[in-house]
């Protein structure tokens, strides 16, 4: 991942090689030029939204601007002989950079890397087959993707909201730099999932699958975890109103977290566990250590 200062030395790069000053592009991005002054010194970063402005305002993918792709705007770099080889496998069509509202994409499959830097809105992906696909800038807001098979995606600097993910299968799949809101992620396989600098919030975890999870840097709010959480790691992560209901953790790893804001009901958790969880002064009057791990 770039640190600011890369990101602020691409945006320059960008804005130079299209002739335009900062107040030029200031202008046309509706900020000020202050502000674009900011983020090529590193000094700040553009939001979410405003990385995709900038995609478009200056003719660069969005890959440019977090380290995915280093060719400059305009250059398309030349793809690996292995995909090449399985281009014609693939659907020809790109959904990348388009605004999709009110559409039925029920039975979808092979998009990949096609479908980056898109609005979405009240559209249904209903039983679709997208592993792998990748979400870069996407704002995703009121879609279905009930059973669907997302296993192996990368989401990155996406904001999703009031999504519908019940019954899919999301095992191994990375959120970096994300919004996730209000979504239901009931009965959810999140094997192996991974969260770094995210935010999840008002979200419902009924009956999901919660093991070998890793979070970093991220938030949880007005969240309910019941059920059973195995080998799942939270390094730096908040818990605001967050609540633990009737939960068994197992082989949890918790470092610097804020568990004192999270509430526990009734819980148990093994002895590795509760002492990760102490040492993050967490108020463990109602979980109590699994009887075959007590000494």
């Amino acid at each position: 991942m770039l640190t600011p200062n890369e990101i602020g030395e691409k945006i320059a790069v960008a804005r130079k090689l299209k002739n335009l000053s900062q107040a030029q592009l200031s202008e046309q991005l509706a900020v000020s030029a202050q502000a674009v002054g900011k983020w090529e010194r590193g000094e700040s970063m553009p939001d979410i939204f405003m990385f995709q402005r900038l995609a478009v305002v200056l003719g660069a993918d969005l890959n440019y601007f977090v380290g995915e792709g280093d060719a400059a705007p305009g250059v398309q770099a030349a793809p690996p002989a292995s995909e090449a080889s399985q281009a014609s496998e693939k659907p020809e069509w790109n959904m990348s950079h388009g605004n999709w509202v009110d559409a039925d994409f029920s039975g979808l499959h092979g998009l990949a890397e096609k479908f980056s830097g898109a609005n979405i809105e009240r559209c249904r992906f209903v039983e679709s087959e997208l592993s792998g696909l990748v979400l870069r800038g996407n704002n995703i807001k009121s879609s279905d993707f009930t059973r669907s098979t997302l296993n192996n995606c990368r989401f990155s600097m996406a904001n999703i909201e009031r999504g519908v993910f019940a019954g899919c299968d999301l095992s191994r799949s990375e959120f970096v730099r994300c919004n996730v809101a209000d979504c239901d992620l009931s009965s959810t396989d999140l094997t192996g999932v991974t969260g770094k600098m995210s935010s999840f919030q008002r979200n419902n975890f009924t009956g999901a699958v919660l093991r070998r999870m890793k979070f970093a840097f991220g938030s949880f709010s007005d969240i309910t975890f019941s059920g059973e959480l195995n080998e799942c790691a939270f390094e730096n992560c908040d818990f605001a109103k967050t609540t633990f209901d009737n939960a068994v953790l197992r082989e949890c790893f918790f470092k610097n977290s804020k568990l004192r804001r999270a509430k526990f009901i009734n819980c148990k958790a093994d002895r590795l566990t509760y002492a990760f969880m102490k040492s993050c002064k967490a108020d463990l009057a109602d979980v109590t250590v699994l009887e075959e791990d007590k000494m």
